[in-house]
């Protein structure tokens, strides 16, 4: 069972089993595309599909040329012109352009260069496919593009023939305190694409019930974070207001490279929380990573208020 956005994994699974694959990627789109650069379409044989490369008007062109590329073995790079009506239809004010790569699993995508593409991103490894347009060559990259990956933003480079598909671990966050204001967040968190994990020792807080389909931990959260595991792709968010939970999360998390990491408190409470941190041996660089009080300044009052704030300010210091 693959996850219902990894294509990659689908195409594999699909080749392996014998139904035929070819992995659609869109290339360059119009300024207000439902789907960016880098969004994939999985199609086999029979025209199943799985993904989407529109929000649906250029799907069946797309299935159709994929079929024809299995039969061949062949690559393809499709160009759609989207009419003001069909633009419309999907939510857009006007029309425009789009172009989708389309790549047959065995012939043009070598499976051993796609199993080991899966492979990194299953172990939360960011990597690039790149493909150069005009031939044949496909091959993958971790060292590379790094101004693409802290973007997350897949696209054809200044040469115009080569395309860099960016796979970036999925997001992550790591919410310490399973207070009311966790709960607003946790579902604002999923509907940006989070994956969320609540850490909390203390049962009636931390329970199911207040915290349903939820990753809940109940250890300690710097033994929590051991397990977690905090990479560049995790923003950390403490909440509790009690130094003994905040503070190890904190200290974990100023030394990992977590892209985000917010203290619930006021001015006063976080002028404390910095001596106690100096105390243990953070520098002031690292101190400075801190977002403190959490959360843009927008007036918020009540929790559902403040999860917004912090859930707008882990968007912005992600895009930033």
């Amino acid at each position: 069972m693959t996850n219902s956005d990894d294509m990659p994994a689908c195409a594999l699974g699909w080749h392996r089993a014998g139904r035929g694959a070819v992995l659609a990627t869109v290339v360059d789109t119009w300024g207000s595309a439902p789907r960016p650069a880098g969004s994939q379409l999985v199609i086999d044989r029979t025209g199943a599909m799985q993904g989407s490369v529109s929000g649906g008007c250029v799907e069946g062109a797309v299935v159709l040329e994929a079929q024809a590329a299995l039969a061949d073995g062949q690559a393809r790079l499709l160009e759609y012109g989207v009419s003001d009506d069909d633009a419309f239809a999907v939510g857009l004010a006007c029309g425009g352009r789009i172009r989708v790569l389309v790549e047959p699993v065995g012939t043009v995508i070598d499976p051993d260069l796609l199993a080991q593409l899966v492979a990194l991103r299953a172990a939360r490894r960011a990597v690039a496919y790149v493909a150069d347009l005009n031939g044949p060559t496909r091959r993958i990259d971790t060292t590379g593009h790094v101004d693409r990956f802290r973007a997350d933003r897949s696209g054809v480079q200044e040469d115009g023939y080569t395309f860099v598909a960016i796979h970036n671990a999925p997001l992550r966050m790591v919410i310490v305190g399973a207070v009311h204001i966790a709960q607003a967040l946790v579902g604002m968190a999923h509907t940006c694409g989070y994956d969320v994990t609540v850490v909390d020792p203390r049962p009636a807080f931390a329970s199911i019930a207040r915290f349903p389909n939820v990753t809940i931990l109940d250890d300690w959260p710097d033994e929590a974070f051991n397990a977690v595991g905090l990479d560049a792709r995790t923003a950390v968010v403490t909440l509790t207001h009690d130094a003994k939970l905040d503070d190890p999360a904190i200290i974990a998390a100023l030394r990992s490279d977590v892209f985000y990491l917010g203290a619930l408190g006021s001015t006063r409470t976080h002028a404390k929380r910095v001596a106690r941190l100096e105390q243990q041996g953070l520098t002031a660089d690292q101190i400075a990573r801190i977002h403190a009080p959490v959360g843009l300044d927008i007036g918020s009052r009540s929790p559902a208020e403040i999860a917004l704030s912090v859930m707008a300010q882990v968007t912005q210091t992600l895009r930033r």
